[in-house]
């Protein structure tokens, strides 16, 4: 019989099983569907993240609780419950009134390459300028920021894999800007997987820049704090969806997608998110773009709290709270769209030898084209050597050569920023 007792984080203990956050479990380094505490750094990372949790009586190793205590009682607790099963939702029902037209490849990796390097680069110092000076009280120039995704979506629209490979180049203290970036990259992946039209992906790509604009009135300090934030000061960074709904109106015209996207991407498919409780239809379908992609670019990139994960292991979360935090049908577009291995992922392969993805044949995906970087003994290679796996399917010793595990991000102290063409 299931038991849960309320638990501020400060009050765990080792051996306790934590069953349930005041959060969505994709927004911590930690996974569905809860765990035993095994280590003090456990509980602080807890502490730094939530404001409580449900701690299972029965799962739990040890457990000295008076149930009636002020911050526990499982006739108090309310735990997620399971979503039931449900018939599948075609495109045309979750993105009605929408043209929906399915895209094709024009161009290789190759030649997409340099034109993908040279928009990405430009939209880069586009969202720092755009940052300072909204930081600065100016009006955001939205013709200006137009201008700047444009190509990106083109490129996306012709060949994502190159833009994706840039949007896993990230530098760690940039995470504001290449976040944000990162975001509209992925936005629009879904928005092309999705088969909208170009108008559509603009408005993904402009939300995705912005929807955490907002954070421009909330401090460093509180945004980057290692620690426990108290009630009052995650109330303060909950709050940066309406500063950036304000900053959005005040600043620039901005459609009713794009504010969606900025008040709502925090909201979750079953009710949990916040500000407002939505659920399921209620939060805008752009929206629910906007929250699998801030979700998954935050697993996937170092934060002060929490390191990066590997992509494959962001996806395998994203599926584990389908319907829960995600529209289900949206994250199995978004896992068509990039694959277990997206272009930019380090891989371990069955000859020992480390690898990072470049690009994926759609009908291939767990065979992309790779660039290895390590011989089998983890030493660097003295040059690049691109490995197509749809082709090469043995190793020199001619046995079977295959990917057998995705790296996190950094892995052998590899930085992808410093890989150029």
């Amino acid at each position: 019989m299931l038991e849960l007792v309320k638990l501020s984080p400060r009050k765990l203990e080792v051996g306790m099983f934590v069953a349930g956050l005041d959060r969505a479990w994709s927004e911590t380094p930690f996974k569905a569907p809860g765990f035993t505490v095994q280590t003090q750094f456990d509980i602080n990372q807890l502490s730094g993240l939530c404001e409580f949790v449900f701690v299972d009586k029965h799962k739990s190793l040890t457990l000295e609780l008076d149930a009636d205590g002020p911050e526990s009682g499982p006739s108090k607790a309310t735990k997620r419950a399971i979503p039931l099963p449900r018939p599948r939702l075609e495109k045309s029902q979750y993105l009605e009134g929408r043209e929906l037209t399915p895209y094709k490849d024009q161009t290789d990796w190759a030649k997409e390459y340099p034109q993908a390097k040279e928009s990405v680069e430009r939209l880069y110092e586009s969202v720092k300028r755009m940052f300072r000076s909204m930081d600065s009280g100016d009006r955001l120039d939205l013709l200006s920021v137009k201008q700047s995704v444009d190509p990106v979506i083109d490129s996306v629209a012709r060949n994502p894999d190159t833009c994706i490979w840039l949007a896993r180049q990230k530098q760690s203290d940039q995470y504001t800007h290449q976040h944000s970036v990162a975001c509209a990259i992925w936005s629009v992946v879904i928005g092309r997987q999705l088969g909208l039209p170009k108008t559509d992906l603009r408005s993904l790509a402009i939300g995705g820049l912005l929807f955490d604009i907002g954070k421009l009135r909330v401090s460093d300090e509180l945004l980057t704090s290692p620690r426990r934030l108290s009630g009052a000061e995650l109330e303060l960074v909950r709050q940066h969806v309406y500063f950036g709904a304000e900053l959005a109106r005040e600043k620039s015209n901005v459609n009713e997608d794009i504010t969606a996207m900025i008040l709502q991407h925090h909201e979750r498919y079953d009710g949990s998110g916040y500000p407002d409780g939505l659920r399921d239809d209620e939060i805008h379908v752009f929206a629910r773009i906007a929250g699998i992609v801030d979700c998954y670019d935050a697993l996937t990139t170092h934060r002060s709290y929490a390191p990066a994960i590997a992509p494959s292991e962001a996806i395998k979360q994203l599926h584990e709270v389908k319907d829960l935090d995600f529209q289900a049908e949206i994250i199995e577009e978004f896992t068509q769209a990039v694959g277990m291995y997206p272009a930019g992922t380090l891989v371990e392969l069955s000859s020992g030898q480390v690898a990072v993805v470049v690009s994926n044949y759609r009908a291939r995906r767990l065979r992309p084209r790779v660039i290895l970087l390590l011989d089998e003994h983890k030493r660097p290679l003295a040059s690049l050597r691109w490995l197509d796996l749809s082709r090469a399917t043995h190793d020199e010793r001619d046995k079977p050569l295959n990917i057998v595990t995705s790296l996190a991000p950094g892995s052998h102290g590899i930085d992808l920023a410093t890989i150029d063409f």
